[in-house]
C-alpha cells in the first residue's frame, strides 16, 4: 500500500501549476498574494507542503517557461532574458513591492476585453441564456476572481427575446462543414444541406413548430451572417431557385448532404458588403437604384444603413439631403422609410415610388 510519504514527490511536481493556477485566480494588479499565502493555499487546499523560499523558485521557473513558449526560444535563452528585463515587462508573474505580493499580469488582453466578451455573448439572440451565462463564465476565466465578479455584476442578460434552440452551436459547425473546402485535413467539395425550419403559433407562442408541415429544406449554403444579434444563413434555395437567408436559430435536424452545391460562379459575383446593406431586416427583394431624401438630422442614420461605399450623399436644399444606392425593394424597406415620417421620402425611380404608394394604399385600407 502506497504511503502519504511516498505520494507526497508526485504531488510536489505539481507544485509550479498549483502556484500558477492559483494566482491566476485570485491575482491581479489590484490583488496581490504574499509567499505566505501561496504556501499556506498549497499545504491547506492542496495537501502539498512548501516553504516561502521554494515559491520564488517556483516563479521564477514559471516565468521562464512562459517565456520560453511565448518567444519560441530554449529556456536558458528565457532566462538570460528575464535578466536583462529589469522593468520585468517579460515576466508573468510580477513581483509588487508596494503591495507585497505576486501577481500574474495578462499581456494579452484586460478585463476591459473580457467584458466586451461578454457583452457580446449577452447580446446575441442566437444563444439560448443558459449557454450564454455558460460562455460568459468561460470567459472570464482568462481573469482574476475579482475581476470576474465585476464583469458578471456590471453586464446583465436583459429581458429580450433569445432563442430556445439549444442545436445552433451544431447546427453553425455542420454548416459550416458542408462549406469548406478542406475537411480531416482532406480535400473537400462544397455540399448541398437540408434541414427542418421552424415557426410561431398562435395557439402556443412558447413553441415553434415545423413549416412546410415537416418537409425538408434543401439549399446550397454559402455565408454566415450575424446581423441585429441574430445568426443567418445565406444560401441557394432549392425550391425558390435564387438565394436566400435563413435564421440559424430556426433551423433543426441540419444535415449534410453529400451533393455538390449548386450557383457557384454566381455567388462569387456577390459583394457580400453591398448585398447584407440592400437587404433590409434580412428578407429579399428586388434590387434598384434608388434615391431617397431625409432632414439633415437623419443622416447618421442614412450612413449606418447605406454606408460611405457605393452610395452617394448629397444636399437637395438648406433643408434636406439625398442618398442614392442600391436597395432590395420590399415591404420591409417600404416600412423601414415609413417610419420616419415626413422626415424622408422616396425620390425615384418613379415605378419604386408607384409601389411604395400602393404599400401605403394597402395599409390605408385596413384602418
Amino acid at each position: 500500500m502506497t504511503t502519504k510519504a511516498e505520494k507526497e514527490p508526485t504531488y510536489r511536481k505539481l507544485k509550479p501549476y498549483a502556484v500558477l493556477q492559483y494566482l491566476m485566480k485570485y491575482t491581479d494588479e489590484n490583488h496581490v498574494a504574499p509567499a505566505k499565502d501561496i504556501v499556506d493555499y498549497l499545504q491547506n487546499d492542496c495537501g502539498i507542503q512548501a516553504e516561502r523560499r521554494s515559491i520564488y523558485k517556483d516563479i521564477e521557473e514559471i516565468n521562464a517557461m512562459a517565456l520560453m513558449v511565448e518567444e519560441g526560444c530554449t529556456i536558458q535563452e528565457a532566462e538570460e532574458m528575464l535578466q536583462d528585463d529589469p522593468d520585468n515587462e517579460r515576466k508573468t508573474i510580477i513581483y509588487d513591492p508596494k503591495q507585497k505580493g505576486f501577481y500574474v499580469r495578462q499581456r494579452h488582453y484586460d478585463p476591459n476585453d473580457i467584458r466586451m466578451l461578454a457583452e457580446c455573448i449577452y447580446a446575441a439572440k442566437f444563444v439560448t441564456e443558459g449557454q450564454a451565462k455558460r460562455l460568459v463564465n468561460v470567459v472570464c476565466d482568462l481573469t482574476s476572481a475579482d475581476q470576474a465578479e465585476r464583469i458578471k455584476h456590471n453586464v446583465f442578460l436583459v429581458d429580450r427575446v433569445k432563442t430556445s434552440n439549444k442545436g445552433v452551436f451544431n447546427s453553425i459547425s455542420i454548416i459550416n462543414d458542408a462549406m469548406s473546402r478542406k475537411l480531416g485535413g482532406q480535400k473537400h467539395e462544397p455540399e448541398k444541406i437540408k434541414f427542418k425550419y421552424l415557426k410561431h403559433v398562435i395557439d402556443d407562442v412558447n413553441q415553434e413548430v415545423e413549416r412546410r408541415k415537416g418537409e425538408d429544406y434543401s439549399a446550397s449554403p454559402y455565408a454566415l451572417l450575424i446581423s441585429d444579434g441574430n445568426y443567418y444563413m445565406l444560401a441557394y434555395d432549392d425550391r425558390y431557385k435564387k438565394l436566400r437567408t435563413y435564421r440559424v436559430d430556426r433551423m433543426r435536424n441540419v444535415r449534410r448532404t453529400g451533393v455538390p452545391r449548386d450557383r457557384e460562379e454566381e455567388f462569387r459575383e456577390i459583394n457580400m458588403a453591398d448585398y447584407t446593406q440592400r437587404v433590409f431586416g434580412m428578407y429579399s427583394g428586388s434590387s434598384s437604384l434608388v434615391t431617397i431624401r431625409f432632414i439633415p438630422p437623419l443622416l447618421d442614420t442614412a450612413v449606418e444603413r447605406f454606408g460611405t461605399k457605393g452610395a452617394q450623399y448629397c444636399m437637395c436644399d438648406e433643408r434636406h439631403f439625398s442618398v442614392t444606392a442600391n436597395v432590395e425593394v420590399s415591404d420591409q424597406f417600404f416600412g423601414w422609410v415609413l417610419g420616419f415620417g415626413k422626415r424622408a421620402k422616396i425620390l425615384g425611380p418613379e415605378d419604386v415610388v408607384a409601389k411604395f404608394k400602393g404599400y401605403l394604399d394597402k395599409v390605408r385600407e385596413m384602418y
